[in-house]
């Protein structure tokens, strides 16, 4: 498994729709999620609407592109694009600005 993090931008005057939207996520996205490899998959929310994504996966390109076939992401992203909108004409799943591990605690350890 690696562990991947992303950032987003989403609009600062709609902090509160958007952690609204996410305290009760469709069941069916839930599942979708799980079942095309997102495991551990967390949003933290900066109070300027930066979004900082973590989760774990075997590969992300291939849970990425697994999720982007599911009729669920097409609504869900279609729903979340409204809290989005400096990404103009792209999904928010196509604007996660993934982010280079630099250090990992336990890898050095490991290595002494």
């Amino acid at each position: 498994m690696t562990y991947v993090c992303f950032t987003l931008q989403v609009d600062p005057s709609r902090l509160d729709a958007y952690r609204e939207a996410h305290a009760a996520v469709w069941p069916e996205m839930l599942r979708a999620l799980a079942a095309t490899g997102w495991h551990d998959y967390r949003l933290f929310l900066r109070p300027d609407g930066l979004l900082v994504g973590t989760l774990r996966t075997d590969d992300f390109a291939a849970a990425q592109e697994a999720m982007a076939r599911t009729e669920v992401n097409a609504r869900w992203q279609a729903a979340m694009a409204e809290f989005f909108p400096a990404l103009g004409e792209a999904r928010p799943d196509e604007g996660m600005l993934v982010l280079d591990q630099v250090f990992h605690l336990e890898e050095q350890l490991e290595r002494l």
